[in-house]
C-alpha cells in the first residue's frame, strides 16, 4: 500500500456539504479521521456520513493534532491511504499546515480535495466585493480585555486602508462555547473604551451573519448598536466591519443584509 494523506474539505452545515470527490476518496481510504475543534458544523453528524460512506470514522482532539503532533494520523498514512476530514476548506487553519508540512518531510505524499470555506461564504452572502478584503482576525474568549487588542488594531488598519475586515469569533469546542455576533461586539467596544479612536463605536456599520452555509442563513447590516439587540440565532456566527463602499456593494447590503438606506450615503 502507498503511503498518502489526504485532506478533505466537509464544508460549512452538514455532511452533505462534502463533495463528490470527497466522499469517493473517504470510500477509497483505508483510514479516515476527522477533526471538529476548528469550527462548528451546526447539523454535522458522523453517524450519518459513516452510514453513507461505509467507512468508521475516528475524530481527533486538539491535543492530538497540536500537542502529540498528529503523530496517530502519521502513522496510519505511513501504511496507507489516509484521510483528514476537516470543517470548511482544509489547511485554512495552520494546524493542518504544519501537518502536511511534517507529512511530506517524512516521506507521506499529501493531497487536498477542498471544501466551501466561511472566507468564500461570508464574501458571496454579504455582497462586499473579494478584493476589498483587507487582513482577518480572530476576536477571541477573554477575561483580560487590556491584553486583546489585535483585533481593534487589524479592524482600525483595514479602515484606514479603505478595506473590510472579516472577524472571525472564537470557538472553545471542548467546552460547547461559541462566540456570538454581540459578544463579539462587546469586546471590540471594551476595548474601544480604552483607545478612543472611534474604530468600533455604536455608529459604526458592521455585517452580522449566522450559520453561513445552511439553506437560512442569517444576514444582518447595521449599526453596532442595532446589531447588538438583533437576534441572529444559533451559531456559528461571523462579523464584517465594510470598509469604503463602492455603489454596489451598498446596493448589496440593503438588498441581501438589511441595511438601512444611510448607508449608501457611505458610498465613496
Amino acid at each position: 500500500m502507498s503511503s498518502e494523506l489526504v485532506f478533505v474539505g466537509l464544508g460549512l452545515y452538514d455532511e452533505k456539504d462534502l463533495s463528490l470527490r470527497g466522499s469517493e476518496t473517504i470510500k477509497e481510504a483505508d483510514v479516515v479521521f476527522a477533526e471538529l475543534y476548528t469550527s462548528l458544523m451546526p447539523a454535522f453528524s458522523i453517524s450519518k456520513l459513516e452510514k453513507l460512506s461505509k467507512k468508521k470514522i475516528s475524530v481527533v482532539s486538539r491535543l492530538d493534532l497540536e500537542e502529540e503532533s498528529g503523530e496517530k494520523i502519521l502513522d496510519a498514512a505511513k501504511k496507507g491511504k489516509t484521510v483528514l476530514l476537516v470543517p470548511g476548506d482544509p489547511l485554512i487553519a495552520t494546524t493542518h499546515v504544519d501537518l502536511r508540512i511534517r507529512a511530506e518531510k517524512q516521506g507521506v505524499r499529501t493531497r487536498i480535495v477542498h471544501g466551501a470555506s466561511i472566507i468564500s461564504a461570508v464574501i458571496g452572502l454579504s455582497g462586499l466585493q473579494n478584493y476589498k478584503y483587507g487582513r482577518s482576525v480572530t476576536i477571541p474568549f477573554t477575561n483580560e480585555i487590556s491584553t486583546v487588542e489585535t483585533p481593534y488594531m487589524v479592524v482600525m488598519e483595514n479602515m484606514r486602508r479603505g478595506l473590510h475586515t472579516l472577524c472571525f469569533l472564537d470557538i472553545k469546542a471542548d467546552e460547547q462555547r461559541y462566540m456570538t455576533i454581540q459578544q463579539g461586539l462587546e469586546v471590540l467596544l471594551a476595548i474601544e473604551k480604552m483607545k478612543r479612536k472611534h474604530v468600533v463605536t455604536l455608529d459604526t456599520l458592521a455585517v452580522g451573519i449566522a450559520r453561513a452555509g445552511s439553506c437560512s442563513p442569517t444576514v444582518k447590516a447595521g449599526y453596532v448598536a442595532e446589531l447588538m439587540n438583533c437576534e441572529f440565532g444559533r451559531s456559528p456566527h461571523s462579523l464584517v466591519f465594510p470598509g469604503k463602499l463602492h455603489f454596489i456593494e451598498a446596493e448589496a447590503l440593503v438588498t441581501f443584509a438589511e441595511a438601512p438606506e444611510s448607508v449608501k450615503e457611505l458610498v465613496e
